[in-house]
C-alpha cells in the first residue's frame, strides 16, 4: 500500500497538472487587459509570416526571432513601466526582475555574434551580411551595460530610484528598439538573396536546422531557473490574433514544469511580467492591481499546485 507521503505527492502533482487542462486557454479566451500593458514605449514587431504570408526558411526564421526579440521588449516595456511604482517591499524581486531582462539581453547578443551570424554566414557563404547589424548592437550595449551597473550596485535594494531607472534605459531605447525590429528585416531579406538554398533541397534543410537549432537552445542557455521563466511569462498568447498560441513548439507539461518548477526559484520575480503562466496578457502589477480573476490567478493557481508538488517530491 502507497505511504501517505507517496500519495500526497501524486494527488497533488495531478492537481496542479490539471489546472492546465481545466482553466481556458488565452488562445480563446483573449480578454483585453486595461492599459497601460507592456506594449509600449517600445512598439512590438509585427511577425514577417504574418505580415507576408511567405514560409521560405528566412521568413520562418525571421519569425521565430521576432518571437524572442518581442518577448524581450515585452520585458524592457514591463520595467520601464512599473519602476516608478514599486513599493520598497517589492524593489529586491523587481530588482531580480530586471536584472534577469539583462542577462537574457546580453546572452541573446553573445549566442547571435558566435554561434548564429556566422553560421547563416556559413549558409549564405557571405560575410557581409551582417555589416549593419553588428554597428546595431554596438550602438546600444554601452548603455545596457549603464543600466546593469545600476542594479548590480545599489547599496540596498530600497535605494533603488525607478525614475533614475527609467532615464537611464530611455538612453539607449531609440537604438535598443531600432536594432530589434531592424534584425528581424535584414534576416527575413535573406530568402532574396543570391546564395540563398532553393526551397525542398538538402542546402534548404540544413539553412532550416540553423535556425530550428540555435532557437532551441539560445533561451535555455541563458539560465533554465531565472531567464527561461521570464522568456515563457513575457511571451503573448493572444499576439496577431493568438496564431502564435503554441509556440515555441513543446509539450504542455514540459512548459508547465520550466514555468511552475524552474520559476519556482525566483517566483517572487514573475509577477512583474506582461503575460502570466499560460500566456495571457497581464495588467502591469507596478501600475494598476490584479483582481482575482483577471489572468494573473492562472498562473497563480499553476504555480501554486506546482510549488506544493515540488516541496513534497523534495521532502520525500
Amino acid at each position: 500500500m502507497p505511504s501517505v507521503t507517496t500519495t500526497s505527492f501524486y494527488l497533488l502533482l495531478v492537481f496542479a497538472i490539471s489546472i492546465q487542462y481545466f482553466l481556458p486557454s488565452p488562445k480563446t479566451n483573449m480578454a483585453s487587459v486595461s492599459s497601460p500593458w507592456a506594449d509600449t514605449p517600445c512598439e512590438l514587431i509585427t511577425t514577417p509570416q504574418h505580415a507576408t504570408g511567405k514560409t521560405d526558411i528566412f521568413t520562418v526564421g525571421a519569425t521565430h526571432m521576432a518571437h524572442i526579440h518581442n518577448a524581450i521588449l515585452r520585458g524592457y516595456n514591463s520595467i520601464y513601466l512599473q519602476a516608478p511604482h514599486i513599493k520598497d517591499a517589492d524593489k529586491a524581486a523587481f530588482i531580480g526582475y530586471s536584472l534577469t531582462w539583462f542577462r537574457f539581453v546580453k546572452s541573446h547578443h553573445d549566442d547571435e555574434e558566435t554561434e548564429l551570424f556566422p553560421a547563416v554566414e556559413q549558409v549564405l557563404n557571405d560575410k557581409s551580411i551582417w555589416g549593419e547589424t553588428h554597428k546595431e548592437h554596438e550602438a546600444f550595449l554601452e548603455g545596457l551595460s549603464g543600466y546593469s551597473t545600476y542594479l548590480s550596485t545599489l547599496a540596498s535594494p530600497t535605494a533603488l530610484n525607478g525614475t533614475h531607472l527609467q532615464s537611464l534605459m530611455s538612453s539607449f531605447q531609440p537604438a535598443f528598439s531600432h536594432h530589434f525590429h531592424s534584425e528581424i528585416s535584414t534576416i527575413a531579406s535573406f530568402s532574396s538573396h543570391p546564395s540563398a538554398p532553393v526551397p525542398n533541397t538538402p542546402e534548404a534543410d540544413a539553412a532550416a536546422a540553423v535556425f530550428k537549432n540555435w532557437g532551441k537552445k539560445t533561451v535555455m542557455k541563458a539560465g533554465t531557473l531565472d531567464v527561461v521563466p521570464f522568456f515563457l511569462m513575457n511571451l503573448d498568447a493572444t499576439f496577431e490574433g493568438g496564431k502564435w498560441a503554441d509556440w515555441p513548439p513543446m509539450p504542455r507539461l514540459v512548459r508547465w514544469g520550466l514555468v511552475n518548477g524552474a520559476g519556482s526559484v525566483n517566483w517572487a520575480w514573475w509577477k512583474f511580467a506582461s503575460c502570466d503562466a499560460r500566456g495571457g496578457a497581464e495588467g502591469l502589477v507596478g501600475v494598476a492591481a490584479r483582481g482575482w480573476g483577471e489572468g494573473v490567478d492562472v498562473g497563480l493557481c499553476t504555480f501554486l499546485g506546482g510549488l506544493l508538488a515540488y516541496f513534497v517530491l523534495i521532502w520525500m
